[in-house]
């Protein structure tokens, strides 16, 4: 019987043969943890969520964080979490949306390990940010447009530092843990 939207892993190698850390990159929105913790679980790596170990590491929600120190101090404390999270062997991060605008960030995710840009369309997105209220990016008055305007500026950032970039237009989770899975053996192989 053929499979419908999905691999055949017969012949391929299993991802936990992959070997180095994974980091996804991308919008917020875009699935970074969803998919993180279930491709770390296929991988056999160890997950890790930026964001939330900055949680737990100040006590307090993003958002908190944002109202009391603003996104330069959010983003002093993001880069302290990235470079050690990036000293890590064998495991999958699920960086924040914004981890990428600082050249350091960059640095250490592009040369310590495999970076996987999960692209979203700014409408699907809206679909699942808009009744989010831990987005201190969107408190604004057309969350709409600071998403699109958010988009324009990091969709390059995010292109230029990817090993492999990622449609996330799948119907669900698993049709799309199975493309990406294969392509990150393909892209490993190559």
């Amino acid at each position: 019987m053929e499979k419908v939207n999905d691999y055949d892993h017969t012949s391929e190698v299993p991802l936990s043969s992959f070997k180095g850390n994974i980091y996804l990159v991308g919008m917020m929105g875009a699935g970074k943890t969803s998919v993180g913790r279930l491709l770390a679980k296929r991988a056999r790596k160890s997950f890790f969520d930026s964001d939330q170990v900055i949680e737990e590491r100040t006590g307090v929600s993003i958002a908190t964080i944002f109202h009391h120190e603003g996104e330069e101090g959010f983003r002093a404390r993001e880069q302290a979490v990235i470079s050690d999270l990036t000293a890590l062997d064998n495991i999958v991060l699920a960086t924040g949306g914004g981890a990428t605008i600082l050249e350091d960030n960059r640095k250490s995710l592009g040369s310590t390990g495999f970076v996987v840009y999960l692209k979203a369309q700014v409408e699907d997105l809206w679909k699942r940010t808009q009744t989010d209220k831990n987005r201190p990016l969107l408190d604004t008055e057309n969350p709409l447009e600071r998403l699109k305007d958010l988009f324009r500026v990091r969709d390059p950032i995010y292109t230029a530092i990817a090993d492999l970039v990622v449609e996330t237009g799948e119907p669900n989770l698993q049709t799309f843990l199975n493309r990406l899975e294969h392509e990150l053996i393909i892209a490993r192989a190559q």
